[in-house]
C-alpha cells in the first residue's frame, strides 16, 4: 500500500499553499515572523484610522509595525495598540507616539523620541500616544476662520463687481491709456532733444572756449592799461576845460566880451542890419553899383 497516494500529495500541496499564503500575507503587511522584534504598547485616546500592520517610523525611518489594537469598549481606559519594533531600537523615556494622516488618507505612526538620558522604556512598556492630524488637521482647523471670512469676501467681491461695472472705470482706463501714449510721445521727443543737445554740445563748448579766450585777452589788455596815467590826462583835460569855461565867463577876450558885453552885441546887430539893407538895395538896383559896357561908354541915367 502506497503512503503518498495521489490524494495525500494533493492535500500536502494545499497545506503548503495555505502556509505560504499566510506567511506571504503577513510579509506584505510588514509583520516579521520568527524574529526577535521587541514588543511595546502605545496608549491612544483616538486611533484615527490606525489599523493592523500600520508601519511605524522614527525620524522618517521604518522601525516596526502595528501588531494589534485592543479597543476598550467600556471607555474606562485608553486604547492600547501593540507594536513590534526592531530589536536594535531602544526607546528613551519621555518618548511619545503620534498618528499622522497625509492628504491621500494614508495613516502611519511616528515615534517622537525623547532626549537620550540613559533611561529607556522596557519591552512591553506603555508609550503615550496622541493623534496628529497633519495637513488635513491644519486645513480643518482653518475651516472656521474661512467660514467667517466668506461673507466678507462675498461683500468685497460684490463691491469689486460694482466698481468694475461703473462706466467711469472704462473712461479712467481710456484716460490712463491716453496719458501713457502722451508720456511715450514726450519721452521720444525728450530723447530727440537730448540727442540734439548732445550733438550741439561740442559746438557750444567751442564757442564758450573762444569767448573765454576773448575774455582772457580783454582782461590782459585791461591789465596792461596805465590807469594812473590815463586818470592824470583826464584830470589835465578837465583843468583845461575849467580854464576855458572861466575865460568865457570873464570879460577878457573876444568870446567873453561877445558873450557878456551887450554893446558889442548891439553894434554887431546894427552892422548886420545895415549889411542886410545894402544887400537888398544891391539886389533891387544893381546898375547903381555895377558899370559895365562892351564899348566902353557909360550909360547915364
Amino acid at each position: 500500500m502506497k503512503v503518498f497516494t495521489k490524494e495525500v500529495k494533493i492535500a500536502l500541496v494545499a497545506i503548503m499553499g495555505v502556509i505560504i499564503l499566510f506567511f506571504g500575507m503577513n510579509f506584505l503587511k510588514g509583520l516579521t515572523l520568527f524574529s526577535n522584534d521587541t514588543g511595546y504598547q502605545v496608549a491612544f485616546k483616538d486611533v484615527s484610522g490606525l489599523s493592523h500592520a500600520t508601519p511605524i517610523y522614527a525620524n522618517g525611518y521604518p522601525v516596526g509595525v502595528v501588531t494589534g489594537i485592543d479597543y476598550n469598549y467600556t471607555q474606562d481606559r485608553d486604547i492600547l495598540v501593540s507594536i513590534d519594533l526592531d530589536k536594535n531600537m531602544r526607546v528613551p523615556e519621555g518618548s511619545s507616539a503620534e498618528i499622522v494622516s497625509d492628504l491621500m488618507g494614508n495613516v502611519k505612526m511616528n515615534l517622537v523620541l525623547g532626549k537620550n538620558t540613559g533611561k529607556f522604556v522596557q519591552p512591553g512598556g506603555v508609550i503615550p500616544g496622541n493623534a496628529n492630524s497633519g495637513m488635513l488637521g491644519k486645513v480643518g482647523a482653518m475651516v472656521p476662520s474661512v467660514e467667517k471670512i466668506l461673507p466678507k469676501l462675498d461683500s468685497i467681491l460684490a463691491s469689486i463687481n460694482g466698481i468694475l461695472a461703473n462706466p467711469s472705470i472704462n473712461r479712467s482706463l481710456d484716460n490712463v491709456q491716453y496719458i501713457t501714449s502722451t508720456l511715450r510721445t514726450s519721452a521720444r521727443e525728450l530723447n530727440s532733444l537730448m540727442a540734439q543737445l548732445n550733438h550741439g554740445v561740442p559746438t557750444m563748448m567751442g564757442k564758450a572756449n573762444r569767448v573765454l579766450d576773448n575774455t582772457s585777452v580783454l582782461t590782459a589788455n585791461l591789465a596792461a592799461i596805465d590807469i594812473a596815467g590815463t586818470m592824470a590826462q583826464v584830470n589835465r583835460t578837465l583843468e583845461n576845460v575849467q580854464s576855458v569855461t572861466e575865460k568865457l565867463n570873464s570879460n577878457d577876450g573876444s568870446l567873453g566880451l561877445l558873450m557878456r558885453d551887450p554893446g558889442l552885441y548891439n553894434n554887431l546887430n546894427a552892422t548886420l542890419m545895415s549889411a542886410d539893407s545894402l544887400l537888398v538895395n544891391v539886389r533891387q538896383h544893381p546898375k547903381r553899383y555895377v558899370h559895365f559896357s562892351l564899348f566902353g561908354r557909360k550909360e547915364k541915367k
